[in-house]
C-alpha cells in the first residue's frame, strides 16, 4: 500500500516508521525540499526524532503531487490550527479512492468541528477515520510498547487499517466511536496544562491525582456531552491519553504547563520548545465550545483563566478549591 503522510514532525515520521516496518511504501510529506533532502541523506530526520534510523522504505518528499499520487492511505499529522488548511491546499492532489486517517488532536475554534469533521466536509466522498491514544512519538519510534485506537464508521476499515500499524510492539484495537476517540483526545489536552502547572507549582501528589481524577470525569461529561460514548473515555484514547500527557516528560503540554509556573508564557514555551503545544489552541476552542453547549467545566475554565485573562495560578487554584460543593458523581 502507497501511504503519504502529511506532516514531517516526530508523530508523523513515528507513523511512518511504524507503516513501514510493515513492508508499506511511505512518503512524508515536507514543506521544504532541503529537508527532504537531509532526511533521504541521513536517513533520519534529526529535528524531530534524533538518534532514530528510517526504514529503506520511508522516504521524504517536498512535492505534493509526486507524494500523493498514487496514494492508497493519506494521514493528516498537521496542528490542529492548520488542519483545514491544509485540508483544502491538498483537495486536488488526493486520489478519489484514498483513505484518509487523521492523527491531529483538537477541536477547531469557531466551528466546534472535529478534525474527521473536517476532512469529511473537505473530501465529502472519502472514507475517513481516526488514529489515537497514549503515543508519544520519541518512544514509539524507538520501538518502546504502545498500544493505540483506530476508529472508522465500519470495523471493516478499520480493521484494514489496524493491520496497517500493528507490530509486535504497536498493538491496535478498533472502535466506531469517531467522536469519543477524537474528543478524548483533544480535551486531555487541557489537563496536561494544568498538570504542568500543579507540577511546576509543586502541589503535591495529592493534588496530581485528585486533578487527573477530577480531568476524566469533566472530559467525560463534557466528551458525552458532544456526541462520544461513556465507554470510550475509560479507554485508550480518553483516560490513557490522558494519564500519558498529564505526567509524560515527553509531553509538550505538559511542559509548557511547567513553563507557566515558573512565569513564561505560552508563546515562550513554544518557541523554545520548537514544536506546537496543542492544549494552547485547544483551550481556547474547548472553552468556546463548552459556553455554546452549556457544559460546566471548571478545569477548562482554570486553564483558558490562565492561559488567556491572565489570571495567576494560585488564584485559580483558590477559586476551584472553594467553588460550590457538589456530589463527586456529579
Amino acid at each position: 500500500m502507497k501511504t503519504t503522510i502529511i506532516g514531517s514532525g516526530s508523530w508523523g515520521t513515528a507513523l511512518g516508521i511504524l507503516s513501514a516496518s510493515n513492508g508499506h511504501a511511505v512518503t512524508l510529506l515536507t514543506r521544504e525540499e532541503s529537508q527532504a533532502a537531509t532526511i533521504n541523506s541521513s536517513r533520519a530526520n534529526e529535528r524531530y526524532l534524533p538518534g532514530v534510523s528510517l526504514p529503506d522504505n520511508l522516504i521524504a518528499s517536498a512535492d505534493p503531487e509526486s507524494a500523493l499520487t498514487g496514494a492508497e492511505l493519506v494521514l493528516f499529522v498537521v496542528p490542529t490550527a492548520h488542519f483545514r488548511s491544509t485540508a483544502e491546499s491538498f483537495r486536488s492532489l488526493i486520489p478519489k479512492e484514498a483513505v484518509l486517517l487523521s492523527c491531529a488532536k483538537g477541536i477547531e475554534r469557531g466551528t466546534g468541528k472535529r478534525m474527521s469533521e473536517i476532512l469529511t466536509e473537505v473530501f465529502p466522498n472519502h472514507q475517513v477515520a481516526v488514529l489515537s491514544g497514549p503515543n508519544h512519538a520519541e518512544e514509539i519510534a524507538r520501538g518502546l510498547p504502545a498500544c493505540a485506537v483506530i476508529g472508522a464508521p465500519n470495523e471493516e476499515l478499520a480493521e484494514h487499517l489496524q493491520a496497517q500499524f500493528a507490530t509486535d510492539t504497536f498493538r491496535t484495537y478498533t472502535s466506531t466511536d469517531i467522536a469519543g476517540i477524537e474528543l478524548g483526545g483533544a480535551i486531555k489536552n487541557v489537563y496536561a496544562l494544568a498538570a504542568g502547572i500543579a507540577t511546576g507549582l509543586k502541589l503535591g501528589d495529592n493534588a496530581l491525582a485528585a486533578l487527573a481524577t477530577r480531568s476524566l470525569a469533566e472530559m467525560t461529561r463534557l466528551g458525552i456531552a458532544l456526541g462520544g460514548q461513556a465507554e470510550t473515555f475509560a479507554g485508550l484514547s480518553g483516560v490513557g491519553d490522558l494519564i500519558a500527557t498529564c505526567f509524560s516528560v515527553h509531553s509538550r503540554n505538559h511542559q509548557v504547563g511547567l513553563a507557566l509556573a515558573a512565569g513564561e508564557t505560552a508563546a515562550e514555551a513554544e518557541a523554545r520548545l520548537g514544536m506546537v503545544a496543542e492544549g494552547v489552541p485547544n483551550t481556547l476552542s474547548i472553552y468556546e465550545t463548552s459556553r455554546r453547549i452549556g457544559a460546566r467545566t471548571p478545569l477548562v475554565d482554570a486553564v483558558h483563566a490562565i492561559l488567556y485573562l491572565d489570571q495567576p495560578a494560585n488564584k485559580v487554584l483558590h477559586q476551584l478549591l472553594t467553588r460550590d460543593y457538589r456530589p463527586e458523581a456529579d
